[in-house]
């Protein structure tokens, strides 16, 4: 009896190790979606697992790869999933763990180097794009890509201490080499220099000792007159130092050879702006001293001659104002012209009953050599002399049918007193 409960015990025990997952307590699956009854030997006529529920999909050449090449236990759950795992890192850590930032599944080739090095944020622009990668990438092997900085001095030290044209150490150049080179140049040429003072036109030079003096180069002025003093005190037409004016080139002149075309723009003559009949070219026009300053803004400085010959209508009998602007703009040949004070210190002819009513000054000036002249009654056919009597008579005290008289009491054109 006792030996017949020991077997049974036993046969449990056996029982229960024979029935424990190999692969681990929690590997649920069914052994028929890999094994047949035949063997323990995968059966790929029916193998049926789908290793996306890992989280480890099988693309490329892990989907030709035996289950021992990677799970080297038979409990799967022990197997890690980073690449570093199963692959041998050639390149010694110096581009980290993550094979999969620069290879793919398919093969160890890399066709993204450009893309990877601007996310590490140095692009391969113009002449870094034509490099081997060994050429910047001095390691103990091939392999090993070690991080060498991102600045450019970090591989062109030696080219900034050994240039002599300009001596960049001497002159106290950054050593920023970007500040005057451009990355997409295939050249060390100044492609990106001088970009706080522009080398365009007739600043356009190669010799760098025409304005930079001293050997530091950092003690150049960007004033116009730290080059030009002499051509300021040397010119005559106009003479600048007589006139005034700023010594502040840019003002009138653009980098353009020969100091020519010469403009009053960036704010120079915004005091008495150029415009239509003003835009002239000879500064003597208006400008008849060598002192540029004394030139007055009145009209009538310039236009007095103007003024005195004009005789329709004749500016000097009929009183007009020598102030040109109160009637003209600049627009050449005084035309359009429009007296717009009228309204305000005479007669209302641009609003109220007159506005629209007349097409020329001479409908009521009909004298035109004399404007002060006017004419009411000449332009109402309704006013007769007759009628007006009747309506004035014993009523207006001394009157008088002329148009004076209908002016000092319809200064507005209206109603008596108004």
């Amino acid at each position: 009896m006792y030996r017949l409960s020991l077997i049974i015990s036993m046969l449990i025990i056996v029982g229960e190790s024979l029935a424990q997952n190999p692969h681990g307590d929690n590997f649920q699956q069914d052994c028929n979606k890999c094994h047949s009854s035949a063997s323990w030997e995968i059966d790929q006529t029916q193998f049926a697992f789908n290793h996306d529920t890992t989280g480890f999909s099988l693309t490329g050449q892990h989907a030709v790869v035996s289950c021992k090449g990677c799970h080297q236990s038979l409990k799967f759950s022990e197997t890690e999933q980073a690449c570093i795992n199963c692959h041998t890192d050639v390149h010694n850590m110096s581009v980290g763990d993550d094979c999969m930032r620069c290879h793919t599944s398919s093969n160890w080739l890399v066709d993204n180097i450009p893309q990877l090095h601007e996310q590490n944020g140095f692009p391969l622009f113009g002449a870094h794009d034509m490099l081997t990668c060994l050429e910047c990438h001095q390691s103990q092997n091939s392999l090993q890509w070690t991080r060498i900085g991102n600045e450019c001095a970090d591989c062109h030290m030696t080219d900034f201490k050994n240039t002599t044209n300009p001596n960049h150490i001497s002159s106290g150049f950054s050593t920023d080499c970007i500040s005057c080179h451009l990355p997409t140049s295939d050249l060390w040429g100044g492609d990106n220099f001088h970009l706080f003072f522009p080398l365009t036109q007739g600043h356009n030079i190669n010799d760098c000792n025409a304005c930079h003096s001293s050997p530091t180069f950092t003690d150049a002025s960007s004033e116009c007159v730290s080059c030009h003093l002499s051509d300021f005190n040397s010119t005559t037409n106009p003479n600048h130092v007589a006139a005034n004016f700023s010594t502040d080139c840019a003002q009138c002149h653009s980098t353009a050879p020969g100091w020519s075309p010469t403009t009053f723009g960036n704010g120079f003559h915004d005091f008495f702006p150029l415009t239509k009949g003003h835009d002239l070219t000879d500064c003597k026009a208006c400008h008849t001293t060598a002192n540029y300053a004394d030139a007055s803004s009145d009209c009538v400085s310039c236009h007095l001659t103007d003024f005195d010959n004009t005789s329709n209508p004749n500016h000097k009998t009929s009183g007009f104002s020598q102030d040109c602007a109160l009637c003209h703009t600049t627009d050449p040949g005084w035309s359009p012209a429009q007296f717009t004070d009228h309204d305000s210190n005479y007669f209302p002819i641009y609003s109220g009953r007159h506005r629209g009513t007349w097409q020329s000054c001479t409908e009521c000036h009909l004298n035109q050599g004399d404007y002060t002249s006017f004419s009411c009654i000449d332009c109402h056919a309704h006013s007769n002399e007759s009628r007006v009597r009747r309506q004035h008579d014993g009523e207006v005290r001394n009157f008088v049918y002329e148009s004076d008289a209908c002016y000092r009491c319809h200064p507005s054109g209206r109603g008596e007193g108004d």
